[in-house]
């Protein structure tokens, strides 16, 4: 459609960012991995034209090598994603009030959309690829730095999935890649000791907070509110060594609703945590332990109409959405209780249920166009999980 009209062509590389948890049981891996992968921008007028889109795959694996420092994974991966295609102008409005008068600054396209809440993900997403990594040792610890890199290739099984506003983006989803990372590796030797395993759960947390600021912006210049509170879906990877925690949280907050009898509007946000603390009681398999947090959070606001004409007409005419976003620091301290559950004759892994409560702490500077926005990040969360450990 673009070499129709005389113009360049989008750029056809992208950066990815994710993390991802890998257990090997005999030569066989099974892992799961949470990526994010975001186009570079293509401008046209006063216009920026992007992509981004999130994957969630179940890698399965065989290791061509036997256990050691240096491994070669063979695998494939299974799952599902999300798919964002926007043209925005580069620069934005930051006063609320005026994004409100006249939101219709471009157009932003969503297939599964997250930001209306995780559950949306969907859509069959495979990749296929090789893994080679190497362990090094850290003194007077049972972990390892674990030095990874990926090559491989992610495709759309089926065609036509991806198809948005009578344009086919199944290619977003495609391509051969290249990925490097780091992260924190159990050894062979230390791999069955009770004191020292890595985990992963489902995490689907409970929150008490509304975006009061935002709803009476949105009520003054004539929109319907976002009611409830924001549902919450996430990962927690979770390491203990000697009763000390250590891992990572990411999950994923959303609200939507009707704004108009033509619009619809979504409040989302993604907070990233670090984690550490320790385990101060366990009895058998039942435990109770307080870690801290810090990480990234962002809030993101879209105000959409439901009715956009197909491409290439809505190439030409452009304007029928507008996007707010910000991000800053965020800091959560909690108490968890956990409970494992021994499965398998072998006892090769652990199914573990836990429960959690702690209170999240957004830094000041988070804002929607001049409305401050941390009182609604801010706030009480009650979390549940279930997941494995070995």
């Amino acid at each position: 459609m673009l070499q129709d009209r005389g113009l360049s062509p989008l750029r056809n590389r992208y950066r990815s960012y994710g993390l991802g948890y890998q257990a090997r049981i005999n030569d066989f891996i099974l892992g799961f991995e949470l990526s994010q992968h975001q186009s570079k921008a293509s401008e046209l007028d006063d216009f920026e034209i992007r992509y981004r889109t999130s994957r969630a795959l179940f890698n399965v694996g065989y290791s061509l090598t036997e256990e050691g420092r240096f491994q070669l994974i063979h695998y494939m991966s299974l799952g599902m994603g999300y798919l964002n295609f926007e043209m925005l102008p580069a620069e934005t409005n930051e006063n609320l009030n005026l994004f409100l008068l006249d939101p219709k600054e471009g157009f932003v396209l969503r297939e599964n959309d997250i930001q209306k809440g995780t559950q949306y993900f969907g859509d069959f997403l495979t990749e296929i690829g090789f893994q080679l990594s190497y362990d090094f040792d850290l003194p007077g610890r049972k972990e390892a730095v674990q030095v990874l890199a990926k090559v491989g290739y992610s495709f759309s099984p089926f065609e036509g999935k991806w198809q948005m506003n009578g344009m086919a983006f199944d290619n977003t989803q495609a391509g051969a890649f290249v990925r490097v990372g780091a992260g924190i590796s159990l050894p062979e030797r230390n791999f069955f000791y009770r004191d020292a395993t890595v985990g992963i759960s489902l995490f689907r947390g409970i929150h008490f907070d509304e975006p009061d600021a935002l709803n009476k912006e949105l009520e003054k210049n004539g929109y319907l509110p976002l009611t409830g509170t924001p549902s919450n879906w996430g990962l927690r990877i979770l390491g203990e060594t000697d009763g000390w925690l250590y891992g990572v949280d990411v999950f994923n907050l959303a609200m939507d609703g009707p704004a108009s009898n033509f619009q619809n509007h979504t409040l989302n946000s993604l907070r990233v945590y670090a984690n550490g603390g320790m385990k101060f009681f366990q009895f058998k398999n039942f435990a109770i332990g307080a870690m801290g947090g810090l990480g990234y959070g962002n809030v993101r606001y879209t105000l959409s109409q439901n009715e956009k004409p197909d491409f290439p007409e809505l190439f030409e005419q452009r304007e029928f959405d507008g996007y707010l976003k910000n991000s800053g620091v965020m800091a959560k301290p909690e108490v968890l209780v956990e409970y494992g559950i021994p499965m398998t004759k072998r006892k090769f892994f652990d199914l573990v249920v836990s429960a959690s409560a702690g209170y999240e702490l957004a830094f000041p500077n988070y804002k929607l166009g001049e409305v401050p926005m941390a009182g609604f990040l801010s706030g009480p969360i009650v979390g549940l999980s279930i997941g494995i450990r070995p």
